[in-house]
């Protein structure tokens, strides 16, 4: 009986083993494929990074030079009394690759503002063109308060909305005149980046610290009808510590992707900038430069200069002084390409338009649009010939010295951003 039971069993034992060891066998010759490096084999890509925070998801734009002419869009900005000189303004500063807005704030008549739509809807070449815009529902703006940044902002939003391809934003007054042709300055732009951002800053605010920062202000064009100066409040506050405050010129040349930047919202610092300078005396004088240099998109594209001519006491006072014929020679010599401030039919823009421009009076800047002949002709082609040829003169050569040779040559322009 012994014998019958173990025999069943030895042959058991006998079949099973090498069937336990083919299956080791085979377990290690699958998991060998799998994991051998096989020329036959694409492993499937990893997927990309997914950034965490959704602001570096955004790529700029490519703005380096390139073969299309850049385009330049302007925001000319006045007062009660300033009507004729924007006119006079606009004018010098035409050309139909560009784009503009215009504004007389809420201070001046309201003969004056609708005389101002009247001459824009009137006018033969921009009606044609269709390049020029006015802000109807006018602003009530203090210089002294946050209402100059925010119409800054209000015609740069309308010059994105409607202004199609440009690739620069440049904020002037009734008061300001340019010292080049836009052939000249056109010219020019063409061979330099386009993300470059020319906005005159310091960090050093030095006694502004205490006399502007620090004090806290009311502007009542924020909420009145009626233009009147700034009041004061008692308390003070501290200087930021979430930012660092910058200083400089309130007349600047922005690119389009800081202005998008500034606008868009995809980052929350222009609007937390703007709300702290809501109650800062002269907020045009820090408010873009305290945002561009606290970007790390942007604080190393700007250029130390608001390539104007401005003639200053020292140390400088709130406003500077009128230019005259006086100080002719001293602006050509700036090679800058824009100048203020002017008083109302001052003899020297006479004498700007006849030596640096070429321009009629009350007539445009001739270029290779337009050859300095009627331009107020219904019938003239000048409109749609030759818009994209450009007819560089003097003023190219004084501009490239200040920008190319000048400007973006500094050897230590690298360092030079945002200190």
């Amino acid at each position: 009986m012994l014998m019958e039971v173990t025999n069943p069993l030895k042959k058991k034992t006998k079949w099973l083993l090498p069937l336990v060891f083919a299956l080791l066998i085979s377990s290690v010759l699958i998991l060998f494929t799998l994991f051998s490096a096989n020329p036959f084999h694409q492993s499937p890509e990893k997927p990309p990074k997914v950034p965490v925070f959704v602001e570096s998801k955004l790529r700029l734009p490519d703005t380096r030079p390139s073969s299309r002419l850049p385009r330049l869009a302007y925001l000319i900005s006045g007062s009660s009394g300033d009507g004729e000189s924007l006119k006079r303004t606009l004018k010098a500063l035409y050309h139909p690759l560009n784009q503009y807005v215009v504004h007389l704030d809420l201070e001046a008549p309201a003969e004056e503002r609708v005389e101002l739509v009247k001459f824009v809807k009137s006018e033969p070449l921009f009606a044609e063109v269709g390049n020029v815009r006015v802000i109807v529902r006018s602003n009530l703006v203090t210089y002294r308060g946050p209402t100059m940044v925010t119409n800054t902002l209000h015609g740069a939003a309308i010059l994105l909305k409607e202004g199609g391809e440009w690739d620069w934003f440049i904020n002037l007054s009734a008061s300001d005149y340019p010292l080049v042709t836009q052939d000249d300055m056109l010219h020019t732009l063409s061979t330099i980046p386009r993300d470059l951002n020319f906005i005159e800053h310091t960090s050093d605010i030095g006694w502004k610290e205490y006399h502007r920062a620090k004090p806290l202000i009311i502007d009542p064009a924020l909420y009145s009808l009626k233009k009147s100066d700034v009041f004061w409040v008692s308390e003070k506050r501290s200087v930021p510590s979430a930012y660092k405050l910058f200083t400089g010129s309130a007349w600047m040349m922005l690119s389009r992707p800081f202005i998008e930047y500034c606008l868009w919202g995809w980052d929350n610092l222009p609007r937390i900038v703007l709300m702290y300078y809501a109650n800062f005396l002269s907020s045009p004088e820090g408010y873009f430069h305290t945002v561009i240099c606290n970007a790390d998109e942007f604080r190393n594209t700007t250029v130390n200069h608001d390539l104007h001519f401005i003639s200053w006491d020292n140390p400088p006072k709130q406003h500077p002084h009128y230019l005259t014929v006086n100080d002719y020679q001293r602006m050509v010599d700036s090679n800058a390409p824009f100048a203020r401030k002017f008083g109302r039919n001052e003899s020297v823009l006479d004498k700007i338009d006849s030596q640096l421009l070429g321009r009629k009076p009350d007539g445009y800047v001739p270029g290779s649009w337009f050859d300095g002949g009627d331009t107020n002709s219904t019938s003239s082609p000048y409109t749609i010939t030759n818009i994209t040829s450009l007819k560089p003169g003097p003023g190219a050569k004084r501009l490239h010295n200040l920008i190319n040779n000048g400007l973006l040559s500094d050897k230590d322009f690298d360092m030079k951003h945002c200190i």
